[in-house]
């Protein structure tokens, strides 16, 4: 699969643009937030910009084993991965600015998403030729 509409390029696109926004969250944690929230919540955000990274990451290696599996399959556990960043990242990092307890309780969500989006390619892999 080749062109515009390949899985390929929106993954990795999408991979890229969620690291460049992990490693700005990160900043923002690391340079603008010490001092002015309790370790615990900085070590909240500090976990949800390392899933975040890790799982845009995640994107960019779907997005380049679609290019060596072609198959529009890759888009399902791409579109998981990133509805996981968004919940599980996107909790933590407003629990630890916010610190509305609730907000623990959706988390697990992402995380859930996250593994299912893993299982998913792997079984893509492991079934494509």
């Amino acid at each position: 699969m080749t062109g515009a509409d390949s899985p390929q390029r929106g993954l990795v696109a999408t991979g890229c643009l969620l690291a460049g926004l992990g490693v700005a969250a990160g900043a923002f944690g690391a340079h603008s937030l010490e001092g002015r929230l309790s370790a615990e919540a900085l070590a909240t955000f500090d976990t949800a910009a390392r899933y975040h990274m890790w799982h845009a990451l995640g994107l960019i290696l779907l997005g380049l084993a679609s290019g060596r599996w072609p198959d529009a399959a890759w888009r399902r556990p791409g579109l998981l991965m990133v509805g996981g960043i968004a919940v599980f990242s996107g909790t933590l990092y407003a629990l630890a600015l916010s610190g509305i307890g609730w907000l623990g309780a959706i988390t697990p969500l992402g995380g859930a998403a996250l593994i299912a989006a893993w299982i998913w390619a792997a079984r893509i892999a492991i079934t494509r030729t």
